[in-house]
Formats: structure tokens, sequence, C-alpha cells
């Protein structure tokens, strides 16, 4: 069985890998070079509690991805000796008000009732286990199981481990091949790829791939930008929720800061009011971390759909979907890339 694979990020690059362990012939078709838009500015929250606000079957799979993610690293490293980065470090959504703190109560007992880890600290309980918190936050919820990769060397590793696809950089897809009412491939801007079966994972670009079928609900560019900080020496343990920007420690003194959620098309930039919405939150939060350096700042786009990640078969038959994971593409790759393989190959 041969394969196209629309787009080598996150969601391209482990769909391959899941379908080539499967004995398929596959070509991963990046329009760029692999990884280079959101998947590697990503700030690697692998949040399956963080993300969540009531039980059902998407906490589930969150949860699910999260438990497998030590396997899926360390089989990565062992076939290709890189280190994503992947470490259990924790994580804290603090509350500075009393309604929050009440918010957060509630929220750690349904996960509690769920099976899940969660505690609820008053704010000397959390300065305790996070020394670096304001004095003004009145109390957290801890979720110790919450992890984190590192998303450039999660990229570099995915695409090493990639030896029996066929991966294409530089090409440009100008529409799906459609015959008989079904996809059958790709047309280039040098040829075309016939394949028994095509997968679109170009994220916030999916939907401006001709040829798609307008029942497929639209998915659209969520900027988001990030600022790095270094904290020489490291002092910040654990990952940091508070309101809208969040603080996650690499554990060598850099702080990946983030992240705004703008609608603005394919603007892809760095804004003054970004980096100042980002920052003023985080410092609010971490006020030791006024006097770290201010590294690197950039934005990226997550795929953005108006429900549920569109992942499995799609209307069209031969086409199959692997988009839309919007902040949750690193947490979920693994999990989508087996459910597309399984869709494909059943």
């Amino acid at each position: 069985m041969k394969i196209a694979i629309i787009g080598a990020g996150i969601m391209g690059c482990a769909t391959a890998r899941a379908l080539a362990k499967r004995g398929a012939r596959v070509v991963l078709l990046e329009r760029a070079i692999p990884g280079a838009e959101a998947s590697s500015a990503a700030a690697g929250i692998l949040g399956a509690q963080i993300e969540m606000h009531e039980k059902g079957k998407v906490l589930d799979a969150f949860v699910r991805a999260r438990r497998e993610y030590a396997a899926f690293a360390a089989e990565l490293r062992d076939e290709t000796g890189i280190d994503v980065g992947y470490r259990v470090s924790g994580a804290l959504v603090t509350a500075r008000t009393d309604d929050e703190h009440a918010a957060l109560r509630r929220a750690v007992a349904w996960q509690r009732d769920a099976s899940l880890r969660a505690e609820l600290l008053d704010g000397a309980s959390a300065r305790k286990l996070e020394p670096s918190l304001a004095n003004d936050v009145v109390g957290a919820a801890h979720y110790p199981d919450e992890s984190q990769v590192d998303p450039p060397s999660l990229l570099r590793a995915l695409v090493a481990s990639l030896r029996d696809v066929e991966v294409r950089s530089g090409a440009s897809v100008q529409r799906l091949l459609i015959e008989n009412d079904r996809c059958v491939g790709v047309a280039l801007d040098d040829g075309v790829v016939r394949a028994d079966a095509t997968v679109l994972a170009a994220g916030s670009w999916a939907s401006l791939v001709p040829g798609l079928p307008s029942s497929i609900p639209a998915v659209r560019p969520a900027r988001g930008q990030i600022v790095q900080l270094d904290e020489r020496p490291p002092r910040l343990k654990l990952m940091v929720v508070g309101g809208h920007t969040y603080a996650v420690p690499r554990g060598d003194g850099r702080v990946l800061c983030g992240s705004t959620v703008e609608m603005v098309g394919f603007k892809k930039e760095v804004t003054a009011g970004g980096v100042h919405a980002i920052l003023s939150g985080v410092l609010a939060t971490l006020p030791s971390l006024s006097s770290a350096a201010l590294t690197a700042t950039w934005s990226s786009f997550r795929p953005h759909t108006d429900g549920e990640p569109l992942v499995g078969a799609s209307p069209l038959a031969g086409l199959f979907l692997a988009t839309g994971h919007f902040r949750n593409g690193i947490l979920l790759a693994n999990e989508a890339a087996r459910a597309v393989a399984d869709a494909i190959t059943r």
C-alpha cells in the first residue's frame, strides 16, 4: 500500500512513522522543511489535566496520550539516539482570588473522582512547593503527572526515525487528485504522486489545499507568541499557569513563556502587545523572573477548528485527516498517528 502524506510537521511525521512500521510505502510531502512551522515552535506542554474541564472521552484520550509518552520518547531515543527532552515536571495552576481558588477546588474534586492525581493547595503550601510564586497567589492546583517535551528535539527525532519513508522537501501540493469521487493522490508543481490513501496533515494550512470537500470543517491559523527567558541559576521547578499565561522551565535555565491566541490570518509576527501580555502575566505570578535575560521570541500558528480535531477518514474516499489539534498537537501526536494508521490499514 502506498500512502501520500501532505505536511511534515508533528502530525505528518508521526503518522508516516506509524504507517511505515505497518509496512506501508510512505511519501511525505513538505513544502518547506520538516517541522518548520508550529510543531517546532510549541512550548511542549503535555497538559492532559490543565487543559480539561470535565470528564469524558476527550479526557481519557489526553490522559492516555500523556501516559504513553514515556514509551514513545524511549522508542525514539532507541531508534535515533536523540533525547526528546521528555520529563515529568508537574504543573501548578495558580489562583489570585478566592473565586479562582474555588474554581480550582471544583477542578481538583472532579479530577480526583476520575482517579487522577490532583491536589488543592493554599498559598503557603503552593510557595513551599514552588518558592518562585508571588506572595499574592492565594492557592493553586497541583498536577504532579503533567509532563513536557522539547518540540525541536522531538521533530528531529521523528524525522531521523523515518528511514523507510521517502521525504520530499520543497514539494508544493497544487491540488488533490480526484477520480470517480475518490482521492487517488496529489498533484505537485512538478508532477503527481498517486497513492492508495492520502493523509492531510498540513496543520493550519490544511484548508488551503485545492480539492478539499467543503463538508470538511475549516482549519484556521491561531497565532501564538512565545518569549524565552534565561534564568541563571535555574530556580523554577514546575510548569506554572497563571491566568492566561504559562511558564515552562526546561531545567537548564531556559523558561518558555506563553502564549497568545490571535486570529490574525497568516501574519507570522512577534508584536509588542503580545510580548507585553505574556510577560505581564508571567511576572505577576513569578516575579523572580524579572531579572532573567530575554533571549528569544517567536510566533507560529496552531491549527484551530470550531470543534474536535480532524482525525481519521474524511467524507472523500481515499482521503484521511490528521489536523486541527490546536494547542494539543504535541500531546496527541502519537495517539492521532495511531488512529489514522488504524483507519487506513483496517
